[in-house]
């Protein structure tokens, strides 16, 4: 059942007083430029899509309400924990949360109510949960995530550049450098990658207290910005990172998967696409999205996300979204520079070029590609070929592996160690920012670029 919509525009005006050493100075009645509610506004949503849908979407005004209130809404628990950094400073506010995911609140010594608060709501289990078949949802994309994802995560995280008013923030931490580039693909690769392995979401799971984490340093981020620079301005770009900026690269394979299932006129999820489903859900649940960003029907999940493009608008800013691709893509990820090292790379990124744009660019956006400097060469496409030619039927075959009761289990232990290879390549993930990269950070706001 929805929050009903004054209570969730009450819990967005709440935060100015429950937090007003970070909010107090917004105003959370206005509705910020980034919010496209109307027709005349041109949103983030594909030509093709906009014209088939976005219609209903700005005519249900309660749906517009509501995305127009998630624009709005931080991370209220984690919010109050990272507004503590004055008091502790932020490398004991890491060391405590981490130590409370990993030991209990109660290793921690004189906890702050504030981490309290914080850990408890993560420790809450949503009536919905159904833990097995999260963990067969975990099982089941072991697959992609050793197969798959070591090619196209580069593609999918350059995805939340496509527009300046969600892809500021991480300009404004200092990530238009190649070195801190890598360091943000391989800790969105290592969150990802750890919460399919067994056990990773449970209370004391390494995938638990990694959401946590992120969660921190995304509150982390939203108090420097708000804090410290100068170049954040609410009445243009909202807060920063609204809990529903993170919902398309949390809930990217439930999306997909509901995408593929009403375009083919069904209504209802298999048990396998349901598993794939419920693990993106409670990963998400656990980074803090709110449960009515979460729903679990095909139809739901697809016009969730048609709302979230339909309401967010079209702005690219090259400074900004160009500048965060650009130092994406001239990364050099792996640790070595041995030759299969080098080729890897080469072969990673004309694959995450060519993945990005057919997945989020839905193949006929060249322009767009174009002008973010993504647009696939016939070399880029010679090597996505040569990829996907050794890529596809590895995973078709595990996948069939993964349903033969013979060897269903070797398979995920082989499976589960190519995983942790992966986690050691990706290196120790610190989930941190800098604060001291904000204030001097030269990034164009300009309105309506």
């Amino acid at each position: 059942m929805s929050t009903p919509l004054k209570e969730l525009q009450q819990q967005v005006r709440e935060q100015k007083t429950r937090i007003p050493s970070l909010y107090g100075d917004v105003d959370f009645d206005m509705t910020p430029e980034r919010f496209a509610g109307t027709s005349r506004d041109q949103s983030l949503l594909p030509e093709r899509f906009a014209r088939k849908y976005r219609g209903a979407i700005l005519a249900d005004q309660e749906r517009i309400e509501r995305a127009r209130a998630y624009t709005m809404l931080g991370d209220t628990v984690a919010d109050a924990y990272a507004a503590l950094m004055p008091e502790y400073g932020f490398r004991n506010l890491i060391t405590m949360l981490s130590t409370a995911c990993s030991e209990g609140l109660e290793a921690v010594e004189s906890p702050p109510q504030e981490l309290v608060d914080f850990i408890q709501s993560m420790e809450r289990i949503p009536d919905w949960l159904d833990m097995d078949l999260v963990n067969e949802g975990a099982r089941l994309s072991r697959n992609q995530m050793a197969n798959l994802t070591p090619f196209a995560i580069r593609g999918a995280f350059i995805a939340t550049f496509m527009n300046k008013y969600s892809g500021l923030p991480m300009a404004l931490t200092g990530a238009l450098s190649s070195e801190t580039s890598v360091q943000r693909v391989k800790e969105t690769a290592s969150f990802f990658t750890t919460a399919t392995l067994p056990g990773a979401l449970e209370r004391y799971g390494a995938g638990f207290r990694a959401a946590a984490l992120v969660r921190l340093m995304h509150s982390m981020v939203r108090f420097n910005i708000l804090k410290r620079s100068k170049k954040w301005d609410v009445a243009v770009y909202g807060i920063p990172i609204p809990q529903v900026d993170q919902m398309p690269a949390g809930t990217i394979p439930a999306f997909l998967t509901a995408f593929n299932v009403v375009r083919k006129g069904r209504t209802h999820f298999t048990r396998r696409e349901r598993a794939i489903v419920e693990l993106c859900r409670y990963q998400s649940y656990l980074l803090g999205l709110p449960e009515d960003l979460l729903p679990d029907t095909p139809r739901e999940i697809f016009d969730t996300m048609l709302t979230y493009a339909g309401t967010l608008r079209d702005g690219y800013d090259d400074d900004t979204c160009g500048e965060l691709v650009r130092s994406t893509m001239g990364a050099y990820l792996p640790t070595d520079k041995t030759l299969k090292s080098r080729v890897y790379n080469m072969f990673e990124r004309s694959f995450s070029k060519v993945f990005f744009t057919r997945v989020f660019l839905i193949g006929d956006d060249k322009s767009r590609a174009k002008q973010m400097g993504v647009q696939p060469s016939l070399i880029d496409y010679a090597l996505f070929a040569a990829t996907n030619a050794w890529v596809v039927p590895n995973v078709a075959a595990h996948n069939i592996m993964q349903r033969l009761p013979v060897v269903k289990d070797l398979v995920d232990e082989r499976l589960v160690e190519r995983i942790n290879q992966l986690l050691v390549s990706y290196g120790h993930a610190e989930y941190t920012t800098d604060p001291t990269r904000y204030k001097d950070t030269s990034v164009k706001a300009s309105a309506h670029a």
